[in-house]
């Protein structure tokens, strides 16, 4: 049974995953206020999964970090690149793809979760309070510059997936 820091984290996972649904509910639309609340969300999710969640568990493991966290850092990179420039159907179907891979490395059974539950221990309500109280990101506007699509598709590139063409 998932314990309360899983479920909080995975919760926002669901959480987010519905904005981004209404968001493009109607086919050839991106509805723009759910998706800055996606926007929004997301980057306070991967900010306390930064500041929080790794930190913790390198503290906890004598300084050793996670054996994911490199690859969860390059996830988040390449997601942050893609909420830069305003939405399309490409970047939607970019985020799409590597969500199905992200999302479920940290969610898994023994993933990045359930080792953040494991080790948190008799911190395990302290932690809670502290991604509960975890700030909002301040949130940029989009960038509309023209180039701005290169390094988005760099950073998605470095990360190891392919930018999709919607």
């Amino acid at each position: 049974m998932p314990g309360v820091l899983y479920q909080y984290l995975s919760g926002d996972h669901d959480r987010l995953d519905a904005l981004l649904e209404s968001a493009v509910a109607n086919v050839g639309v991106i509805d723009m206020e759910p998706y800055s609340e996606f926007r929004k969300g997301l980057l306070r999710h991967i900010s306390m999964e930064e500041k929080i969640v790794l930190p913790a568990i390198a503290r906890w493991q004598d300084g050793k970090k996670a054996a994911i966290a490199e690859r969860l850092r390059l996830d988040h990179s390449a997601i942050v690149s893609l909420l830069v420039p305003p939405p399309n159907p490409s970047i939607i179907l970019t985020l799409r793809s590597i969500f199905a891979v992200h999302n479920p490395l940290e969610e898994q059974q023994g993933g990045f979760y359930q080792l953040f539950e494991t080790l948190a221990g008799p911190e395990t309500e302290r932690m809670l309070a502290e991604l509960k109280a975890a700030p909002a990101v301040l949130v940029l506007p989009h960038n509309e510059q023209p180039d701005i699509l290169e390094v988005t598709k760099r950073a998605v590139s470095r990360a190891g997936y392919e930018y999709k063409n919607g």
